[in-house]
């Protein structure tokens, strides 16, 4: 893919251009892993010069978060807005499934979030992980309001429990889905075949005890 970008006058062009950036960077992590995709590598795949890409960016790290950040916006005003037709002390797997549902729909998300704890949170920098956490604190805070509403037992601190230990069941229940031709084999074998992921299965029921647990918890 290759572009002969010039300077870009107007924000809709800059917003392309950027969005060009996004595109480029999302396909690489997901082909090749965060830490082997360069800054110059991104600029290439979006058919940028690598000067030109500091006109928008200072590092890959910073393409990462923005992408991240992005898709992560769109997943929580979907899920806020979800989770706003449930009744107060809703039955947990009606929580769980609207949890797996608004992922589910963010595909581009489910496949970011193992990058971000295994290689991006050890080596941005303090200024960048600032920003991002500043955000997700943000957006985070808004859903405890909404689950604190649905489960009156689950408030202020268990709320924002709820949703880390939730994301990070996401996480490992993806991760699992992506399983070598090996690994597929050997689940196909009755002895494994109880241990072979079922991501929607896993992560539902992974929520259902969370939720459970939390509202027992002191």
């Amino acid at each position: 893919m290759s572009m002969n970008w010039q300077r870009a006058r107007t924000d809709e062009n800059k917003n392309a251009r950027k969005e060009a950036i996004y595109q480029a960077a999302f396909t690489l992590f997901k082909n090749k892993g965060y830490d082997k995709v360069s800054f110059n590598a991104i600029a290439v795949e979006a058919g940028f010069t690598k000067s030109n890409m500091y006109r928008y960016f200072s590092s890959k790290d910073e393409i990462f978060l923005k992408v991240f950040a992005d898709l992560f916006k769109l997943w929580a005003g979907d899920f806020s807005q979800q989770l706003q037709t449930l009744e107060q002390d809703v039955a947990a797997k009606d929580f769980a499934d609207i949890w797996l549902n608004t992922m589910l729909s963010q595909p581009r998300l489910l496949d970011l979030m193992p990058i971000l704890f295994t290689s991006l949170e050890r080596n941005s920098s303090f200024e960048q992980l600032l920003e991002f956490k500043r955000l997700s604190m943000n957006l985070l805070y808004r859903l405890t309001l909404d689950i604190t509403r649905i489960y009156p037992d689950i408030e202020g601190d268990k709320a924002f429990k709820l949703l880390n230990l939730s994301y990070a069941a996401t996480t490992n229940s993806w991760t699992a889905t992506t399983q070598s031709d090996a690994l597929k084999k050997l689940y196909q074998l009755d002895e494994f075949k109880a241990l072979k992921p079922n991501f929607k299965q896993d992560l539902t029921t992974s929520i259902e005890i969370i939720i459970q647990g939390l509202k027992v918890s002191n």
